[in-house]
């Protein structure tokens, strides 16, 4: 029997671990950096933090979960056929409508004040008068998903373009739609 080569297999501590030493040496120091911030954070009002977290947690695991879970399987249902039984079409459109939709969900709980209005002491912060914002969240989102579309709509076009160029890829579909028949 060979001894092992160098590189051929894990060492001792990535066999342990997992991962490289690099890997929990970064880890740790995200733990201390998170903590070093949560300190900071709770130095002034840790009763409202930790209202605000809690309910920030219910809020997200009870309401908010449950309504993007339901909507996301409405839009897989929405944007493609099934293959068959039990067997499911990868549907590229799918992810088109996830990203803009998070992004836009991000910033909107980022500035929900500022979108609803709420802008008292903020006004003196960014100069702008309070009913911007709304219509620059709505603009934004709408760019958002209008670029996403255009991204799909050239994949789409990319993918419909290789398969009609390509001869082994027209045989694949004639034979394809051969046995749909």
């Amino acid at each position: 029997m060979k001894p092992p080569t160098a590189g051929a297999g894990p060492t001792g501590f990535r066999h342990r671990y997992g991962a490289s030493p690099l890997h929990l040496l970064l880890l740790l120091a995200s733990f201390a950096l998170a903590c070093y911030a949560g300190l900071r954070l709770l130095e002034g009002d840790t009763l409202g933090v930790a209202v605000w977290f809690v309910g920030a947690a219910l809020l997200h695991d009870l309401v908010l979960l449950p309504l993007y879970a339901v909507t996301d399987l409405a839009v897989q249902k929405l944007l493609g056929p099934r293959a068959g039984q039990g067997t499911r079409v990868p549907r590229a459109g799918v992810n088109h409508v996830r990203v803009p939709a998070f992004v836009s969900g991000v910033l909107l709980l980022v500035y929900w004040p500022l979108v609803l209005g709420q802008v008292g002491h903020y006004t003196i912060s960014t100069g702008l008068p309070a009913d911007v914002f709304l219509g620059r969240w709505l603009l934004i989102t709408a760019c958002l998903f209008a670029a996403s579309g255009a991204v799909l709509a050239v994949r789409q076009w990319n993918a419909g373009r290789t398969a009609r160029d390509h001869p082994s890829a027209r045989a694949s579909a004639a034979r394809d739609d051969h046995l749909k028949e």
